[in-house]
C-alpha cells in the first residue's frame, strides 16, 4: 500500500504532519510530491482564475499524480469520498472522486467519524475541522454553510423520500433544508458517468451493460 501526499505552497504545514500520523500508524509507504509547480505552470497563462477555478485546478492535479503513479506501481487507486459530499457535490469532477474504487462511498460524513474511531485513528485527526486545504484557513462546513451533523441528518431523510415540508415537520431548519436539497438537485449532473449521444442500440452504459451494471 502507497500513501501520497501533495501539497500545495499554500497548504498548512499540518496537514502533512497528520498525514505522517496515518502512514506511520499503518506502516505503509509514503511519497510527498508537491503540486505547486505543476499547478503554477498552468495558472501564470490564467490571471484571472478565480478561487474556484484555482482549487479544482489543484485538485484535478492531484488526480493527474495519483493515477500516473499508480501505473508506475501497477496499483489500483483508492477513493476517499464519502456520500455526504458525494450527493452534496462537494468534490471536483473528474478529481477526487474519480478512483475506481471507493471504500467510504456510501458513508455519511458521521458514519466515517465514527468508522475512524472504531479503528483507532487518532483523536487529533477526527477533531480537526475537514478541510481539502486548497486555500488557507478552508474549511468544508465553512464552504457548505451546513455542518456535516445537520446535512447528513437531512441526507437520511431526504434519500428516504421525505419532502421538504415532512422535514421541516420534524424539527429541520427550513433553510437547511432548501440548502441541501438545492445542492443535491443541482449537483446531479456530477454524479453520472458522461452522457452518451446513442447513435445505435448498443450505446455502451445506456444500452450496453454487463448484469452487474443494473
Amino acid at each position: 500500500m502507497y500513501a501520497f501526499r501533495m501539497p500545495y505552497k499554500t497548504s498548512h504545514p499540518s496537514s502533512l504532519a497528520d498525514a505522517q500520523m496515518v502512514v506511520d500508524a499503518l506502516g505503509i509507504h509514503c511519497r510527498t510530491i508537491d503540486i505547486s509547480a505543476a499547478v503554477d505552470g498552468y495558472l501564470e497563462m490564467e490571471p484571472d482564475a478565480d478561487a474556484r477555478r484555482r482549487g479544482n485546478v489543484m485538485a484535478r492535479i492531484r488526480m493527474v499524480v495519483l493515477f500516473d503513479q499508480s501505473a508506475k506501481l501497477d496499483a489500483l487507486p483508492v477513493g476517499t469520498g464519502n456520500k455526504t459530499e458525494r450527493l452534496l457535490g462537494y468534490f471536483t469532477w473528474h478529481a477526487d472522486d474519480t478512483p475506481p474504487v471507493n471504500p467510504i462511498g456510501d458513508l455519511f460524513k458521521g458514519q466515517v467519524w465514527q468508522l475512524a474511531r472504531y479503528l483507532g485513528v487518532p483523536q487529533a485527526l477526527i477533531d480537526k475541522a475537514p478541510s481539502a486545504d486548497l486555500q488557507a484557513d478552508q474549511t468544508d462546513e465553512a464552504d457548505l454553510g451546513i455542518t456535516y451533523a445537520r446535512a447528513d441528518a437531512i441526507l437520511a431523510k431526504l434519500l428516504l423520500g421525505y419532502s421538504d415540508a415532512q422535514m421541516v415537520e420534524r424539527g429541520f431548519s427550513a433553510s437547511d433544508v432548501a440548502l441541501v436539497r438545492g445542492r443535491v438537485d443541482a449537483t446531479h449532473w456530477k454524479r453520472h458517468l458522461p452522457t452518451t449521444a446513442m447513435l445505435t442500440n448498443t450505446a455502451i452504459n445506456e444500452f450496453y451493460l454487463r448484469p452487474v451494471d443494473f
